[in-house]
């Protein structure tokens, strides 16, 4: 295969919604933390929305982006807390990969703590191919051309071949 048409990780992305809810981001902000071993970065309303109380500036969530080896160790792990298996919805059109975890207890070498209690997230997985730094670069920015963009299915065969993912049906 031509070295070009490798797919790998870019970056693995936890994210925690917590609404308006400050212990509960405290919390979310600590598991997190324990998960990835990094200090995660709060998240900010842009919007009002007076209904929910929302307003600019409020913090209402926090998120944590790992890149490289530390992400490729912690994937499988929590692959394992969805028992390897993925929906076909979990995948988009464009390589990236998104799927909860409704209890963080689930994720091996976790175990409960009573400060942060049950609590889920969400994780977004975004792959690439060599040369697609040309859309994130300062100068002479481009687009990825449509031959060389990762389609769905050969998302869906990388996390079958790399992780031994098995494909559910429809949710």
């Amino acid at each position: 295969m031509n070295a070009m048409k490798q797919i790998r990780i870019e970056k693995l992305t936890l994210n925690i919604g917590a609404g308006k809810n400050p212990d509960l981001l405290k919390k979310g902000r600590k598991l997190l933390k324990t998960l990835g071993g990094v200090e995660p970065v709060q998240t900010f309303t842009n919007k009002r929305i007076p209904t929910w109380g929302l307003r600019p500036g409020l913090p209402i969530g926090c998120k944590l982006t790992l890149r490289g080896k530390v992400a490729s160790s912690l994937l499988p792990r929590l692959l394992d807390a969805k028992t390897n298996t993925l929906q076909e919805t979990n995948f988009d059109d464009h390589g990236n990969v998104s799927f909860g975890v409704h209890e963080y207890i689930d994720v091996p070498g976790l175990k409960y703590d009573p400060e942060i209690g049950i609590m889920g997230f969400q994780i977004c997985l975004t792959l690439e191919r060599p040369g697609f730094r040309i859309k994130r670069r300062k100068l002479k920015t481009a687009a990825i051309s449509r031959h060389h963009q990762i389609t769905k299915q050969e998302s869906v065969d990388y996390m079958k071949k790399t992780f031994s993912v098995k494909i559910g049906g429809e949710a």
